[in-house]
């Protein structure tokens, strides 16, 4: 039986996790202790992320608008998350582990130019 973490929770969602190959549908709680994904089709197949072990959170964002997809990094690995609601995930992440964890990623284009800049550098 999957146990909680949480003593009480914050925020309640719906969303996606990309640690499989293809996704899987769940729902996320936010709580005072960890960010937790269960999934739908089966209950005891669930991502428990405790707020201590977080290095770094983020997402893409262009303008005002933050993307569905977020990525959190732990001293375990990387987990790749996605919610409609990824931007209120990311505010109440930023109380728990502070401000400078929480991170802009760059976007796929940054991520190309970037590559094609350091291929073609100087070297020196």
């Amino acid at each position: 039986m999957a146990q909680s973490q949480n003593k009480e929770i914050e925020f309640q969602t719906t969303g996606t996790s990309y640690l499989a190959i293809g996704g899987k549908v769940g729902k996320f709680l936010i709580g005072d202790k960890a960010l937790e994904f269960y999934a739908d089709a089966n209950v005891e197949d669930y991502i428990q992320i405790p707020w201590t072990s977080i290095e770094k959170m983020g997402a893409n964002v262009s303008g005002k608008k933050v993307s569905r997809h977020f990525e959190i990094f732990t001293d375990k690995g990387r987990f790749l998350f996605a919610s409609k609601d990824a931007g209120k995930i990311l505010k109440i992440a930023r109380e728990h582990i502070g401000n400078e964890k929480v991170v802009k990623l760059p976007t796929l284009l940054q991520t190309i130019g970037r590559f094609f800049k350091n291929l073609f550098a100087k070297k020196a």
